[in-house]
């Protein structure tokens, strides 16, 4: 399931996230990719855990704190802090799968990659190329956002980003542990989410039909979520 939300970060969170990052030092994004996704990435990083890393991330995770779109279809249990990348002239990643397990930094933890996110950060009039090309069941889902929106998927998803042929393309992206493993248990329980909502907007929160509804979702959410 694909899921974009529109306007996460404001046009000033975004001039905020920007500055942050523009004060800080780049490295080679392979530092932080695998054996085998290091010889498709072509790209540069904020280091990771750096400040000015933790200082942008918690802008965006302030405003996914209060993005109702993105705790219903993610089901969040933890959130991998936000890291940064730049994709500049003649920069890609092949198509590749995100790794299954990520250390938290500073943290004596791991976390399970159940779902990716990219925020991205530069206007698309700004650079050419630099899509994001998610395939799945229904074929390649080609993503090129206005900065500021976040485009949510499955970290099984096999996906790239094409090469840029002009500008530079700056972006947000992490990973969610889920309370709900699997991607087709989370598309029902989100669509039903929004089948509720749209229910609530024209009956009473009292009305037979609502409440069984959400008892329903709930019971689902009780029998599938792990913690």
């Amino acid at each position: 399931m694909l899921v974009r939300i529109t306007g996460l970060l404001s046009k000033d969170e975004v001039a905020q996230c920007r500055a942050i990052l523009e004060s800080s030092p780049w490295i080679d994004g392979k530092t932080t990719a695998g054996e085998q996704a290091a010889n498709a990435k072509f790209n540069l990083q904020i280091p990771e855990g750096s400040a000015e890393a933790m200082q942008a991330g918690d802008i965006i995770l302030r405003a996914l704190g209060r993005a109702p779109m993105f705790t219903s279809a993610v089901l969040p249990l933890r959130v991998l802090p936000p890291m940064f990348n730049r994709y500049d002239a003649g920069m890609k990643f092949e198509a590749h799968v995100d790794g299954a397990i990520r250390a938290v930094p500073g943290a004596n933890m791991r976390l399970r990659a159940d779902v990716s996110s990219t925020l991205f950060l530069t206007e698309p009039e700004d650079y050419d190329g630099g899509e994001l090309v998610v395939e799945d069941t229904y074929g390649s889902h080609s993503v090129k956002l206005p900065a500021g929106d976040i485009i949510i998927y499955p970290a099984t998803s096999l996906h790239n980003v094409t090469p840029i042929t002009r500008g530079s393309r700056w972006s947000s992206f992490f990973w969610t542990q889920s309370m709900i493993r699997d991607d087709g248990q989370r598309t029902q329980l989100h669509e039903l989410d929004m089948a509720i909502i749209q229910v609530r907007q024209k009956l009473t929160d009292s009305d037979r039909a609502s409440v069984a509804l959400t008892s329903h979702y709930h019971n689902l959410l009780r029998r599938w979520a792990e913690m």
